[in-house]
This record gives structure tokens, C-alpha cells and sequence, in this order.
């Protein structure tokens, strides 16, 4: 599922490509990611919009359309974003098209149709409707500000780093390479973190997300950009600790698999 570093990578891919073009049509190829919308209306209010800025939030992507308002991006499973000139073969699974005015087109792509494309007033009164917790990159998020949210809790720390109402845009994929980082268990109770541990556990939240962003979160070479010491290479069956050489195991929570070192990351007492 894209995570924040994804849709950080898809905002830049945006900005590159689309940012400041008008939208000359739009074509809703699939209704079922628009939700209640009808599919003639939403095309009406993107067409002869520009785009204007971007934003993403958490896990997800928000395109100021001016007069129109922002189009909230969210990519489910496995979608993304996908720039192509006239002339150029139309994505696969191609669910929203946004055709610019001159060349160009941006395509909302997802095969598993898990995602949604809406019109809303504001990023703020959006954030607010889905009760998202702080951006975990917001540079005003500070480590005291993580720690008072997930000591309000009793859940296990895994499960609560995945809580987008606690802090928004971390998922199953890198809550796991956290918690390797800051060599706590999944299954720690966040009530039990000192607040050593806490500010230990913010840094490398940090420092995770950054470096996914920076070495190209949900390429094919990502994984091979990785610093040597990161778990995300061996997160499979088979996988070996890349710190300590031994087996990596499985655990579940909040319903999704989890992958840990047990020797690196030992059970709390």
C-alpha cells in the first residue's frame, strides 16, 4: 500500500509534470473510485481547472483546483499517478484521466480500485472530516507531541504507529522498518515506553520516512538505494537480519503481518 514516502514520491511527480497546466477534460473511467459523486459532475468541475499546488497529508494526495477546490487523492493498495504526452499509450487500470490543454495527461491509476477520488473545500477541513492525526514529516510534529499521542494509548506500539488518527501517513510496510530501527518489539504496549524510548522511536520514524523519500520509495532499485543496515530487503520469508544474521519472523497486528528480528527486536517482559 503506498505510504507517505510513496505519495510524497507521486507529489513530486505531479509537480514536475502538472503543476500550473489546465485541465482541458477529464475522463472518470471507473465510478467506483468517486464515490458518491456522479461521474458527469465531478468531470464538469475539473474541466478548465488548473493546478494550482499540491499538498500531501499523510498517506494522502490533495491538488489545489482553485475556484473548483482541492481533489483528495487516496491510492489504496497499489495505485499511483502517471504522467504521459499525446501519442503515448494509455496507462493500464486507468481510472480518473486528467487531459491537459496543448499535450499531456495525468492518469489516477489502480488496478484494485482500493482508493478514492474526491472534490473537497480545503485541505483543512478535509483532514479534519477523516480525523487524521499530525503529518508524521510535519516539521511542527515535535518528539514531545509524538510521545503525549502514543502514550494516550495502551495499544500495542505497531498498531499504534499505524493509527492515522494518532499520526498520519504510516502504514504496515514502514511502521516495521521503524521499529526494527529503534529495536523495539511490535507487540510493546506503548504505555510501557519511557520517554527515552519515545523520543528514540520519533527520531527513527524520521529517519525512515526520510530516507524511503530520498532513495526513491516504490521503485524497483529502492530497495538496493537502502542503507545496508535497513530490514525492508529482507522483509519476506526466508529474510535474515541484516544487523545480527538471524531468522526474520512474523507477527500479526491490527490484522496485517508484521515483520521483526526477534534477537534485535526481544519480546517486552
Amino acid at each position: 500500500m503506498p505510504e507517505l514516502p510513496e505519495v510524497e514520491i507521486f507529489k513530486r511527480h505531479l509537480d514536475d509534470t502538472s503543476l500550473g497546466r489546465r485541465i482541458d477534460d477529464a475522463v472518470v473511467n471507473d465510478r467506483r473510485i468517486i464515490g458518491k459523486a456522479a461521474p458527469g459532475e465531478l468531470a464538469a468541475r475539473l474541466k478548465g481547472a488548473r493546478l494550482t499546488a499540491s499538498r500531501r497529508y499523510g498517506k494522502y494526495l490533495l491538488i489545489d483546483l482553485g475556484k473548483s477546490g482541492w481533489l483528495a487523492l487516496h491510492f489504496g493498495m497499489n495505485g499511483s499517478l502517471q504522467y504521459y504526452g499525446n501519442g503515448a499509450e494509455e496507462p493500464a487500470y486507468d481510472r480518473l484521466r486528467l487531459d491537459f490543454a496543448g499535450d499531456g495527461h495525468l492518469a489516477y491509476v489502480n488496478p484494485r480500485r482500493i482508493g478514492s477520488v474526491e472534490l473537497v473545500p480545503d485541505p483543512a477541513t478535509f483532514v479534519a472530516r477523516e480525523g487524521l492525526g499530525p503529518d508524521a514529516l510535519d516539521p511542527e510534529l515535535g518528539a514531545d507531541d509524538f510521545a503525549r499521542a502514543l502514550q494516550a494509548t495502551k495499544r500495542d506500539v505497531k498498531s499504534a504507529l499505524m493509527d492515522q488518527a494518532l499520526v498520519a501517513g504510516i502504514g504496515n510496510l514502514y511502521s516495521d522498518e521503524i521499529l526494527f530501527q529503534a529495536q523495539l518489539h511490535p507487540k510493546t504496549p506503548t504505555n510501557a515506553l519511557d520517554r527515552a524510548a519515545l523520543r528514540q522511536l520519533f527520531s527513527k520514524m524520521r529517519y525512515v520516512l526520510e530516507t524511503a523519500v530520498r532513495e526513491g520509495a516504490g521503485s524497483e532499485q529502492m530497495l538496493e538505494r537502502l542503507p545496508r543496515g535497513f530490514l525492508l530487503p529482507q522483509r519476506k520469508k526466508g529474510g535474515r537480519c541484516p544487523r545480527c544474521g538471524g531468522a526474520i519472523a512474523t507477527v500479526k497486528s491490527g490484522g496485517r503481518t508484521g515483520y521483526f528480528c526477534p534477537h534485535c527486536q526481544p519480546a517486552p517482559r
